[in-house]
């Protein structure tokens, strides 16, 4: 089926073709200024970073010259639509506030509504269909990773000269060495495996029992930082020491995914000063916890600039999925959170900030994924994205810098085959076209459809973590349809879902059921195997890691056969020999 007579999404497609349709962005939340700190408030010693560039054998002063920009990925996790500044929210965020303002917000932007599923997308620029990630998130205990014949995006960086090193929660599978951040493109890694844990000890039970400490240093566990030290912090002065060490005239790439503001709720207590009014104790704990990762932030930017990498630089800034409310994250006015397709799941904060920048102090209302950061800043590194490769991201490049329309005009956020909790779920309700027990979401321009069971649907408003009490959340919320399994909404009129069209423009929803069919005949088969008992941290003196080796009856089965195919061959050899005697003694008997 062709997508505005186009060839289907999963093929690439260049970033300078015009999209088809209008897309109209949201842009009804109002904007709250506070005061920013200064980038040199938080200064590092003297002379440090002139020393780390003579070191390198630079002039002092040197600047790091060169077409391929440095590119620094910031990915915080669980952050709310609402939860940051410039959206309205009373948590205070002066240095996001002012990077985003400073470059150019992306206010139609999408992620995928859980951990694993957004960080395989950024890195892979796939859909999950396309991975075998298409359920749930990998966990600890399963054999699972990102699959090995997928080409990340640190791997084509490198191919272009790029130095790639990544900061914080990897949380894309573990259990083979080969699945290990270092083996998959970067240089260096510090950082957890898992997608949780306790922000200062750094331990992760999964289940009772099954405990042990997360935090490595490339491929080993990093018992030498295990000094209580926070880790929002800690991974902050990991990413000033590189790019103190790192010759600035040389390309780096730089992907810091924060542990921030996941729960556990935990934050340094100086943190929590300007947010004692707020009466909700998670809400309380966010709050210092974004706090003390904004600080973290402006820290970065000044690093960047102290040594030498701001001027050719393009900074990143993403949440991987909505906030989740019951942790003290909100999606406001958006409906929904973590974990389900509602807007409050998978509409993120989103923002670019660069000097290299044509439109700065913009905001871009196009549609954007998360998926279209491989192919976009694979260009501008000066790579080259193989034919073979069939990517579902788009080069929004020009849309970003220029305010060009985006070459994306749909967005598959997932069909998952596994999740069919919606018992009245029929292929009749889809018309025949599509089995509506099953979970999925699609945007088309305008459109969006749903089916199947998208998730907690409520809107949860500001209230709801103040003392006013729950009755006026309860106005918000909506009684469950009894047998509703499709949900058709126009986004740009609707941002809120609050008017479900499936009913009047059943014509819109059989098309988009069809794009869904189209869809899922280039899935691949789900990764999502049984946990496998030898993770079990107790195994691997204590420490979350690789564990999986080959069935040990394999090997011996194998070593029994190259031992048997061994002696058989040598027994050939001892009857060539023992024959050849014969003959000769017969021969010479004769004689």
């Amino acid at each position: 089926m062709a997508r505005g007579g186009c060839t289907w999404p999963h093929r690439l497609r260049k970033g300078k073709m015009l999209a088809v349709g209008v897309l109209a962005g949201l842009s009804v939340l109002s904007l709250l200024t506070y005061g920013y700190l200064s980038w040199d408030s938080l200064a590092f010693g003297p002379g440090e970073a002139e020393a780390a560039r003579t070191g390198l054998g630079e002039e002092p002063g040197a600047s790091a010259p060169g077409s391929q920009p440095h590119i620094v990925f910031i990915l915080a996790d669980d952050q709310g639509f609402r939860d940051v500044g410039y959206h309205g929210s009373e948590i205070r965020t002066p240095t996001l506030d002012k990077l985003a303002a400073e470059g150019v917000k992306l206010e139609n932007y999408y992620v995928q509504p859980m951990c694993t599923p957004s960080r395989s997308q950024f890195i892979t620029g796939k859909y999950q269909i396309h991975t075998g990630l298409q359920h749930s998130i990998i966990r600890p205990t399963q054999p699972n990773c990102l699959p090995l014949d997928n080409v990340t995006l640190p791997q084509k960086l490198k191919e272009v000269g790029y130095s790639t090193h990544m900061v914080g929660k990897w949380h894309l599978g573990f259990y083979r060495k080969e699945c290990m951040p270092t083996q998959r493109g970067f240089d260096t890694f510090f950082g957890s495996l898992l997608g949780s844990g306790d922000y200062y000890t750094h331990f992760k039970c999964d289940s009772p029992g099954i405990c042990g400490y997360d935090l490595y240093e490339n491929d080993n566990a990093a018992w030498d930082h295990d000094n209580g030290i926070y880790s929002t912090q800690m991974y902050t002065q990991k990413v000033q020491q590189i790019l103190a060490s790192h010759n600035p005239r040389k390309p780096i790439f730089l992907y810091i995914a924060y542990q921030a503001v996941h729960s556990p709720l935990q934050a340094p207590g100086k943190y929590f000063e300007h947010y004692r009014s707020i009466n909700n104790i998670n809400r309380r704990r966010y709050a210092a916890m974004l706090a003390c990762l904004d600080e973290a932030i402006n820290n970065v930017t000044l690093a960047l600039k102290k040594y030498g990498y701001y001027d050719n630089s393009i900074i990143i800034y993403s949440s991987d999925n909505g906030g989740q409310p019951m942790a003290g994250g909100s999606n406001w006015p958006l409906r929904g959170s973590k974990g389900t397709y509602w807007e409050g799941g998978i509409r993120a904060v989103g923002f670019v900030h660069s000097p290299l920048l044509k439109n700065k102090g913009s905001v871009c209302k196009e549609l954007v994924h998360i998926t279209d950061w491989f192919p976009t800043l694979i260009t501008l590194a000066e790579g080259q994205i193989d034919e073979d490769i069939q990517l579902d991201g788009y080069d929004i490049w020009e849309t970003i810098s220029e305010g060009r329309r985006s070459p994306r005009v749909d967005i598959l956020h997932n069909i998952d085959p596994i999740y069919t909790k919606a018992k009245n779920g029929s292929w009749a309700a889809g018309y025949g076209i599509w089995n509506t027990a099953i979970q999925s979401a699609i945007r088309v321009n305008h459109w969006k459809l749903l089916t199947g069971n998208p998730g907690y649907s409520d809107w949860v408003p500001p209230q709801a973590f103040s003392n006013a009490g729950p009755n006026r959340w309860h106005n918000e919320r909506v009684s469950w349809s009894a047998g509703k399994t499709v949900w058709l909404f126009n986004i740009t009129a609707d941002p809120y879902e609050r008017v479900d069209l499936s009913a009047r423009y059943p014509d819109v929803v059989k098309e988009l059921l069809r794009r869904l069919s189209q869809f899922n005949k280039t899935a691949v088969p789900v990764r999502y195997p049984p946990k496998d008992p030898r993770s079990n941290p107790k195994l691997n003196g204590g420490v979350w890691g690789p564990w999986f080796k080959e069935d040990e009856k394999k090997k011996k089965s194998d070593k029994n056969k190259g031992a048997n195919k061994q002696k058989n061959k040598n027994k050939k050899k001892a009857n060539g020999k023992k024959g050849q005697s014969l003959h000769c003694r017969s021969r010479l008997a004769g004689g």
